[in-house]
């Protein structure tokens, strides 16, 4: 049974940082696209980040949202699979529910940023920023 679970999540101040993990059970991923995605209170969910896994390939080509580029960082850990979003620079709009998802369903080195793309999907973890 795969399971993707979120933790990190807390409540910081405005300019804080945060670093988001998804430990992956179940599967390998050694193909496939994992991303970090939030959905605010009335809000569409949306993509933070995502990137290309490949056991082939040294390359994890990430790819990010406008809002979060410069200030989020994905990254991989390859010996366990854990997927991390380090978050610098925190804003009251980054405040959502986070979530991690996997996808094994690939059309190239460019991760998907649709929701709709991912399979398998975290319970999520909150993150709040305060002004």
């Amino acid at each position: 049974q795969v399971q993707l679970v979120e933790s990190g999540g807390d409540s910081v101040q405005a300019g804080g940082s945060l670093r988001l993990s998804c430990a992956v059970s179940g599967a390998s991923f050694r193909r496939s696209y994992m991303g970090w995605f939030r959905q605010a209170p009335g809000k569409e969910r949306e993509a933070v980040a995502c990137l290309y896994v490949s056991s082939a390939d040294f390359g994890s080509h990430p790819v990010y949202d406008d809002h979060v580029r410069g200030r989020f960082t994905i990254s991989q850990d390859r010996s366990e699979g854990t997927l991390y979003l380090e978050m610098n620079s925190l804003k009251p709009e980054d405040t959502a529910m986070y979530y991690c998802a996997a996808s094994t369903r690939i059309f190239g080195s460019r991760c998907r940023t649709d929701p709709s793309d991912y399979a398998y999907w975290g319970q999520g973890t909150q993150v709040t920023v305060s002004s």
